[in-house]
């Protein structure tokens, strides 16, 4: 059975950074796309950030520059390191699998506050 568990939410002030993994089993992690996605209060769930199977990302242009996602096949994770975060990174982020079907985690919240 598929599963992705996200870990590393918390609280931290503006300008701090935070580091999300996302453990995934079940599946041939290799052949899939990994996503970041967040969806806070009152919005859409928007894609931040994702990377395929050999290792290309793509972001959203409003992490760009702050936001690094990086994968290891051999250990079936995917990372997204946060750095200069503002209040409006605030949301719930999920990790997404994608390989013709998508796959999700449960989310972990994230809280850029002072």
């Amino acid at each position: 059975q598929a599963q992705l568990v996200e870990s590393g939410g918390g609280l931290v002030q503006p300008g701090g950074s935070l580091r999300l993994s996302c453990a995934a089993s079940g599946i041939i992690f290799s052949y899939y796309t990994m996503g970041w996605y967040r969806q806070a209060p009152g919005k859409q769930r928007e894609l931040v950030a994702e990377i395929t199977g050999g290792g290309t990302p793509n972001y959203v242009e409003s992490v760009k520059g702050r936001f690094t996602i990086s994968r290891d096949n051999a250990k079936n994770t995917v990372w997204l390191q946060m750095n200069s975060l503002k209040p409006d990174d605030t949301a719930v982020y999920y990790c997404n699998a994608r390989w013709g079907v998508n796959v999700w985690g449960k989310g972990t919240l994230v809280t850029v506050s002072s």
